[in-house]
């Protein structure tokens, strides 16, 4: 019996913190941060305010787990990627092209991604710089790992793998989600062209050295 009742408190505690992040991020992106309070996030995850402190502490505290739940999903986007594109394949430039695809077709589907970029930009001055460095580690952390692995096999010349993994992605799938957009969005033989071409110069950068280009004299 205790087990059980356990158990219902646990799942209980969870869904009341799904209830909270899901009401606080809404607000947080609808009212913005410092007008959103705590009492109107427990009103909307029908909670009590106390609730709301138990859990979180305070409001700020409330916002980095809102970010933080909400990078999840970008997480497993990548994750999903690297698993589907850069473990087995044939050819590095064409995986690395199929790996950016994929994730930027993900991203602009996913309500999670857009909430994210919105409140990161939003709430830049409410979220510790360290915070958002830790956010951006996760998020390169497997590519990085990869890239590592490469670079031990020779698929890449990486002395700095985390240097690597950042202009990999300056010159893919965060140059496409910085481009303007038409109507909301980017033309996919636009998103292509712009991966492929970022792609060939990352490689061209850190791809693999020959022999023959490393023991060419110079005139």
């Amino acid at each position: 019996m205790d087990t059980t009742e356990n158990k219902k408190i646990r799942k209980g505690s969870s869904d009341k913190r799904a209830k909270i992040i899901a009401a606080a991020r809404d607000l947080f992106l609808s009212d913005g941060f410092d007008r959103s309070s705590v009492d109107a996030v427990a009103a909307k995850a029908g909670v009590s305010k106390r609730t709301v402190y138990d859990y979180y502490g305070d409001k700020q505290n409330l916002l980095l787990a809102v970010v933080e739940e909400t990078s999840r999903a970008v997480l497993d986007m990548i994750k999903q990627g690297i698993s589907d594109y850069l473990w087995e394949f044939e050819d590095l430039e064409q995986a690395l092209i199929l790996f950016c695809e994929q994730f930027v077709a993900s991203a602009n589907g996913s309500s999670d991604y857009s909430a994210l970029i919105r409140l990161v930009t939003m709430e830049a001055a409410n979220l510790p710089a360290s915070f958002l460095e830790k956010l951006d580690n996760a998020t390169e952390e497997g590519i990085t790992r990869r890239f590592t692995e490469f670079g031990q096999t020779g698929l890449l010349d990486v002395p700095d793998p985390v240097m690597a993994t950042k202009h990999f992605a300056a010159l893919t799938f965060l140059l496409v989600f910085d481009q303007p957009r038409k109507n909301g969005t980017l033309e996919e033989e636009q998103t292509k062209r712009l991966i492929t071409e970022g792609v060939r110069v990352f490689l061209c950068a850190y791809g693999k050295r020959t022999v023959q280009n490393e023991n060419q004299p110079s005139n």
